[in-house]
């Protein structure tokens, strides 16, 4: 515990009320701990366009529904901060936090440590996501929030979510851990690429399609599928449909007769024999999180685009592969281990002059071993120019090509070997399997929302072994990584920060960032009640003082510090 007569009784906050309803109250109550409840101080948060999604859907939102498993619903009922559906909420997941007060009952945590939040609850699940920080429970843009040690405290991974920090680096540069762990992520994430062991597997051939034996498709060391359902054409193929592995150690095994009388979002793996983009589309809804479905074209073509879950590829982890064959295993073996930059590498972001844009950029020319070529578009050329000095320099030292392009006046139809989307919007999956190389992945790294489906073109899918794949949000050792890098001066997070305010300025840096008119990262500093936002380039206009701590025209340690200082 501390002394809680320090802790005043209300703050600033910025809640969400509602769909597009934002607003900066003044006087929210600042919630004393429970039992088991720890009391954070928020130094810095970060604004992110996960925030603007976040904001339009509200309770629609996949990490915004209420929990439905992973925690003890009494918890819950408990922690003032959980604030599921169309409860108010305060955004802001990417904080750097200091611990002020605790319950009695709390072990863990120790009044004024530093803490890195990991914001993505991934124990807790929704119906169509996880919890998150900032999301279903109250986030950082505000003075204090509310936590709690059961929640926090991860067994079954065995993972915490507040990450110790040293006192060496700016609040700033610690709560920019975050979405650079996010960027990390979505390139080192391993992939399953055999059936799911223990898992529920679905096969459906059309008439005349015979399936050929599973095993090559499982993982002989870790272990089957515990059910298999089977849906075939006809009764004649029945016999022909060869479902039942050497060692058959399914649990059960049921015969059923179309794909409407399944039930949706439950399978693992799906297996499709067959051309039929209606069976397809079907079979879609069918997919489990992380599930895989498999299309075992056997020689034909599917004939026209098909309306594909883009928005479940990275909010439910579903994967999508095929084979023009009639061997299932084919299209198992050809799924990547992971999503990093490969050898000789044609890269492209799209949407790169944006924060996130910038991360990548910077992430891959800093990171990639070997050759490499990267393309960076935007369709705003300031964005672009900002991410050219950065970038530059990075390509320079390595060698690598770097070309900036503005699609909308260097129109370009060049394919790449990898595609690195940061925009939420289906058509741009579907331009990347459209004029992708054969063999490219496409990372949907922008959050499409979970219902949106996009018509593609999978027999171009297929036909040339593309792989779409998505994470959402960040693990804790991709935090753990960045963190450490962070620390030992390997990585400057605070290289993506371009603009600072306080909590008068926060609802104009949403604004910006929904806008599009700041290309970097924006940090709120909440204790600053009436600071305005302001951009790094001008701060010798209006704090000269901290103007001349900067570093190169860059944030750090000592800029933050004078900041604190002199703009309260």
């Amino acid at each position: 515990m501390t002394n809680e007569s320090t802790i005043p009784a209300t703050q600033y906050a910025v809640q969400l009320v509602g769909p597009d309803e934002l607003k900066l109250n003044t006087s929210k109550p600042v919630d004393r701990p429970g039992p088991y409840h720890i009391l954070a101080r928020v130094e810095a948060v970060g604004l992110c366009f996960s925030d603007l999604k976040l904001l339009h859907q509200f309770a629609g939102h996949a990490r915004k529904q209420e929990i439905v498993s992973g925690v003890d619903p009494r918890v819950l009922a408990e922690l003032p901060s959980y604030a599921p559906g169309t409860v108010p909420t305060v955004p802001g997941h990417e904080a750097c936090v200091r611990v002020v007060a605790i319950g009695e009952k709390v072990q863990r945590y120790k009044v004024g440590l530093r803490y890195l939040v990991q914001a993505d609850w991934r124990q807790m699940l929704t119906p169509e996501s996880n919890g998150a920080f900032g999301y279903c429970f109250e986030g950082a843009l505000q003075e204090f929030v509310i936590m709690d040690e059961r929640i926090l405290i991860d067994q079954a991974n065995e993972c915490d979510y507040l990450v110790p920090v040293s006192e060496e680096r700016s609040a700033s540069a610690v709560a920019l851990v975050e979405p650079w762990a996010c960027v990390e992520c979505s390139y080192i994430s391993p992939e399953r690429r055999t059936f799911k062991p223990g898992g529920k597997l679905l096969i459906v051939a059309e008439p005349g399609h015979g399936a050929d034996s599973i095993d090559d498709c499982v993982d002989n060391e870790a272990g089957h599928p515990a059910e298999i359902t089977a849906i075939y054409g006809s009764q004649t193929d029945a016999a022909a449909f060869n479902i039942q592995p050497t060692g058959g150690v399914f649990q059960s095994t049921d015969i059923l007769a179309d794909i409407a009388s399944l039930p949706g979002e439950t399978y693992d793996d799906i297996v499709y024999f067959g051309a039929s983009a209606e069976a397809i589309e079907a079979l879609n809804d069918k997919l489990a999180r992380g599930g895989i479905i498999n299309i075992v074209l056997c020689g034909e073509k599917i004939g026209r685009p098909v309306s594909v879950g883009v928005g479940r590829v990275h909010y439910g982890l579903t994967r999508w592969i095929g084979t023009t064959g009639s061997k299932a295993a084919e299209a198992y073996e050809a799924i990547p281990q992971i999503g990093e930059i490969r050898e000789g590498e044609e890269v492209v972001v799209v949407g790169a002059g944006g924060p996130m844009g910038q991360m990548h950029v910077i992430r891959d020319l800093c990171l990639s071993r070997g050759q490499m070529s990267m393309t960076a578009t935007d369709f705003d050329d300031e964005r672009l120019e900002s991410l050219r000095v950065k970038a530059e320099p990075l390509a320079r030292a390595k060698g690598y090509s770097l070309r900036m392009v503005n699609p909308k006046t260097t129109p370009s139809s060049d394919g790449f070997t990898y595609y690195a989307l940061m925009a939420p919007v289906g058509a741009l999956v579907a331009d990347a399997v459209n004029t992708a190389k054969s063999g490219a992945m496409i990372n949907i790294f922008a959050g499409i929302p979970a219902p949106v489906k996009q018509d593609l073109d999978l027999d171009a899918y297929i036909a040339k072994e593309l792989f779409m794949f998505g994470t959402s949000g960040s693990l804790i050792s991709d935090i753990l990584i960045v963190r450490d890098k962070m620390q030992d001066g390997q990585l400057d997070t605070d290289l993506s920060l371009e603009a600072i305010c306080g909590m008068a300025g926060a609802l104009e840096g949403i604004e910006a960032v929904k806008n599009r008119s700041i290309s970097g990262k924006i940090v709120v500093y909440p204790q600053l009640h009436e600071m305005g936002l302001v951009l790094l380039s001008e701060l010798g206009e209006k704090f000269p003082t901290v103007a001349a701590k900067l570093d190169n025209g860059g944030w750090g340690p000592q800029a933050e510090a004078e900041l604190l200082k002199v703009a309260k």
